[in-house]
């Protein structure tokens, strides 16, 4: 297995050099094209503050059991708030990962129709961590900006003005999953850290994890490691984008191995770019096909994973 093995490497400070701008786009575009995947230096997120947000989901994930399922949400399918080990699974199969997960998301001015529909929910941050919602708000929004730029060389790639996905993705449900999988050796038969998938929203950007795992499938059906250095982000486009593009930018099959040996438990930090809830990802052809827009496509995907109940699509607490 080679690690990294076809991804491209570019330099998110050639979207702001006149004379790169166009060999960057053109990089970035071919990429996610050819491969799925694509790694970025020059991103702008501080290293200083990855390794902070890192501490302190380590320091959630140390809670007692109890003290985390008070911010469980599974009336909102579980989009933000806690999620228990074992819960999720991968849209193939019903064994169901090895994980638990936290999820922050976009917030909202409350009498927002958005907030008020609970198409983007309400955030839920521990009390007992003080600092962790002025931390993770901040990198939430460090995050989303440079999603946004890399969006932007996208959308140019496919050869639309770079402005083409902003009002795609204002106000979207996009999301920040923190995710701890455990050490928990060969209890689990048959089950791996995150079963093969591919992502539901956009466009995907993953920092360093704290340990290896991430394994991508090639165009050619074979898997290859993937371990980035800190100073790296790799991104990936996820099912929505293949249907808004007519599958030119395809969603790739990727997955969490478990460790050869117990290495103590891995920590990864993705953030998912999604389109408005009423965003149209496939246009109606009248008597062919029917159009598909964000808000159904996502639910459809929340029950295939074991999130949110079956007939189930809205997102309200009970009572509300």
């Amino acid at each position: 297995m080679v690690a990294n093995e076809g991804i491209p490497l570019v330099d998110m400070g050639d979207w702001f050099r006149p004379e790169r701008k166009a060999a960057f786009v053109s990089e970035v575009g071919r990429g996610l094209e050819e491969f799925g995947f694509v790694s970025v230096t020059g991103h702008g997120i501080d290293l200083v503050q990855l390794e902070a947000a890192y501490a302190m989901a380590r320091a959630f994930f140390a809670l007692p059991e109890a003290v985390k399922l008070q911010y469980e949400t599974p009336w909102d399918g579980r989009q933000r708030g806690y999620t228990s080990f074992g819960v999720e699974h991968a849209k193939d199969t019903l064994i169901p990962d090895l994980k638990e997960f936290f999820h922050v998301g976009r917030t909202l001015p409350a009498e927002h129709p958005l907030h008020r529909s609970g198409d983007v929910p309400v955030n839920r941050f521990p009390a007992e961590l003080p600092g962790f919602e002025a931390l993770f708000r901040d990198y939430f929004i460090a995050m989303e900006a440079f999603a946004g730029r890399l969006l932007s060389a996208t959308a140019m790639y496919l050869g639309n003005e770079e402005s083409f996905f902003s009002g795609l993705t204002q106000d979207g449900n996009s999301v920040l999953r923190l995710i701890h999988y455990p050490d928990v050796g060969e209890s689990h038969p048959g089950a791996v850290r995150a079963a093969a998938h591919e992502d539901i929203n956009l466009l995907t950007v993953l920092p360093v994890s704290t340990k290896p795992g991430l394994e991508v499938m090639s165009r050619e059906g074979r898997w290859i490691s993937v371990n980035p250095p800190p100073n790296v982000m790799v991104c990936d486009t996820g099912d929505m984008m293949a249907l808004l593009t007519g599958n030119r930018l395809p969603a790739t099959t990727h997955r969490v191995v478990n460790p050869e040996h117990r290495d103590g438990g891995r920590l990864s930090m993705p953030f998912f770019l999604h389109p408005h809830p009423d965003a149209l990802l496939v246009e109606e052809i009248p008597g062919l096909r029917p159009a598909v827009r964000t808000r159904e496509f996502f639910h459809e995907r929340l029950r295939a994973i074991g999130v949110e109940p079956t007939g189930k699509s809205g997102n309200s607490a009970p009572g509300a």
